[in-house]
Order: C-alpha cells, then sequence, then structure tokens
C-alpha cells in the first residue's frame, strides 16, 4: 500500500477551525433565539394578564354564565323534545 492510498478514505477532510467557528455561531445563534423568547414571552403574558384584569366580566364569571345558559338550552330541548314528542303520538 502507498502513502496516497492510506490517505484516500471514504470520509471527508475537515478542519478543526471552521468547524469551532460554526458551532459556536449556532450557540451564539440559539442562546439570542432564547433571549427573543423569553421577552416576546414575557411581554405578552404581561399583556393578557392587563386584559383580563381589564375586563369588565372575568373569564371565570363569563364561562359560569355561558355554562348556566347552555344547561338551561339543553334542559329547554329536552323538554320541547319529549312534550313535541308525546304530543305527536296524542294525535297520530
Amino acid at each position: 500500500m502507498s502513502a496516497s492510498t492510506e490517505n484516500n478514505s471514504s470520509w471527508p477532510e475537515l478542519r478543526t477551525g471552521p468547524m469551532i467557528t460554526g458551532a459556536a455561531l449556532v450557540g451564539a445563534g440559539a442562546l439570542i433565539a432564547l433571549a427573543g423568547l423569553a421577552v416576546g414571552g414575557s411581554h405578552l403574558f404581561a399583556a393578557t394578564r392587563r386584559w383580563i384584569r381589564d375586563m369588565d366580566v372575568p373569564p371565570s364569571e363569563q364561562a359560569r354564565i355561558k355554562w348556566a345558559q347552555a344547561k338551561g338550552a339543553a334542559a329547554a330541548g329536552t323538554a320541547a323534545w319529549q312534550n313535541g314528542a308525546s304530543a305527536q303520538g296524542a294525535r297520530t
């Protein structure tokens, strides 16, 4: 075997300098992205809390009201269906 045959392998020849620089830039970019997510997320959280605090009816109370309306509508629909079914049976 000659020296040129030993150097010619299936793997590419890589220099460590550009690889280290690339890894450092990727790491720095990831840190900047995390910082951006933290700043944006904290602003979004604070704005949402302000928006909820400024509401006339808090979301928990509004959900309670809508639940009561839905239960009433379901009860009315059930009663109408049962009364309608017995009324139709009496007519036929």
